[in-house]
């Protein structure tokens, strides 16, 4: 096995589309990891909230205002001007119906799932190495990315994507399959926190890496992924 690196950040998502949480240890199974986006925002015509509009999802624009912790099966959402709300309180609807500027509901996971096209998301340290040096006055900034998992690399370029089909395990024991590459929307270069809104970065990756930046990857060995850990490439 070849030592690439190890496990930087950590972070879970528990609301699609929603600021997640920075952890020090992530639990995954079967279907990645736990309390990652187990929750979506769904609009009227039944779509979940997100960044890009698809058969399933529908852009909607405030969503980075927001951000989303787990707790033991629920969920705490923060609201733009400070509230925090459960997924089971009584206004939470109205209240992220007022935020998008149209009708809404918080709604726990089901038949459709919430992921993209894949359970676990990577990036390495490499490839946003690389983005920053093609863009020196831009804010390449892990959070932007969504990840599930920043691998500290020392190679150069996106080199994850050279990964496909092949098999990361981590000290731990934890085992995870790559299966493919990370496709990139709009969402990447919005406005969140205090980073601002930079067209430059999709427009960027779309030019050189026809959107991709990042991997997918299913789980093989379920475990706890913890901060620091070394990775292998089988």
């Amino acid at each position: 096995m070849q030592s690439i690196g190890t496990a930087s950040s950590l972070w879970r998502y528990p609301v699609k589309s929603l600021l997640g949480e920075k952890l020090d240890a992530l639990a995954l199974d079967g279907r990645g990891v736990v309390g990652d986006r187990i929750f979506a925002v769904r609009n009227a015509a039944g779509k979940f909230g997100s960044g890009k509009n698809t058969r399933r999802f529908a852009r909607m624009e405030g969503l980075l205002t927001m951000s989303a912790s787990w707790d033991a099966g629920s969920v705490s959402l923060r609201l733009a001007d400070g509230r925090v709300m459960s997924n089971d309180h009584p206004d939470l609807n109205q209240a992220l119906s007022s935020v998008l500027d149209q009708e809404v509901e918080l709604v726990r996971e089901a038949a459709v799932s919430h992921l993209d096209a894949g359970p676990v998301h990577l990036i390495s340290t490499s490839a946003l190495n690389w983005l920053r040096g093609l863009l020196p006055e831009s804010f390449i900034d892990e959070r932007r990315f969504r990840p599930n998992i920043i691998l500290s690399t020392s190679g150069v370029g996106v080199i994850e994507h050279d990964w496909l089909g092949k098999t990361l395990s981590f000290a731990g024991g934890l085992r995870l399959h790559i299966t493919g590459l990370t496709e990139r929307c709009v969402m990447t270069g919005m406005r969140q926190s205090d980073l601002p809104d930079d067209l430059m970065i999709t427009r960027t990756i779309g030019e050189l890496m026809q959107f991709n930046f990042g991997v997918y990857a299913q789980v093989m060995e379920p475990g706890i992924l913890r901060q620091g850990e070394h990775a292998f490439l089988e």
